[in-house]
């Protein structure tokens, strides 16, 4: 049996729901610029999915027999599933891992906005956003320093040119 919950209620959930979705867009678009897997529509889909079943988990049913972290769990576990589909292994490197746990971590991030923990929702995304932006940088610069040579794997295509692999 689910509650009767208000307007008023109902507005605040769904405020949720596109705070999910805005948060899990942002990082999505820093991962499109990338070139990445996974990009804009599947973290913005990822937040907005953690987000909806957060609230359904909170707000969807009643009882004593009920437990609303299962369905928190289940999130965590179906996210993997996803972000196993991003992670490609090629001449022996691996790609998408980081996609792979930013999926992992826009989640979370939705699963913070559904729960109505707004400010950590906007925290953890702008932390997020640092690690994919600013390390890069400094990973960067730390192998030119050191010597190393890194970088995704390219291929060559027919025409003589090279393509960055996804």
């Amino acid at each position: 049996m689910t509650p009767e919950l208000g307007f008023d209620v109902e507005l605040q959930l769904a405020g949720r729901l596109a705070l999910g979705l805005v948060l899990g867009a942002v990082i999505g678009f820093e991962r499109e610029l990338h070139r990445q897997p996974a990009g804009f529509r599947t973290h913005s889909l990822v937040a907005l999915g953690a987000a909806l079943f957060t609230i359904i988990s909170a707000y969807g049913f009643s009882g004593s027999s009920v437990d609303p972290t299962r369905i928190a769990a289940q999130i965590v576990s179906g996210i993997g599933f996803i972000g196993a589909g991003t992670i490609l292994q090629y001449r022996g490197n691996i790609r998408g891992l980081t996609t792979a746990a930013s999926l992992w971590s826009v989640a979370a991030i939705g699963m913070a906005a559904g729960a109505g923990l707004l400010v950590m929702a906007i925290i953890g995304t702008v932390l997020i956003l640092v690690v994919l932006s600013l390390l890069d940088r400094v990973e960067a610069f730390a192998r030119r320093r050191m010597g190393i040579s890194g970088g995704p794997p390219r291929v060559d295509r027919d025409d003589g040119t090279l393509d960055d692999l996804p």
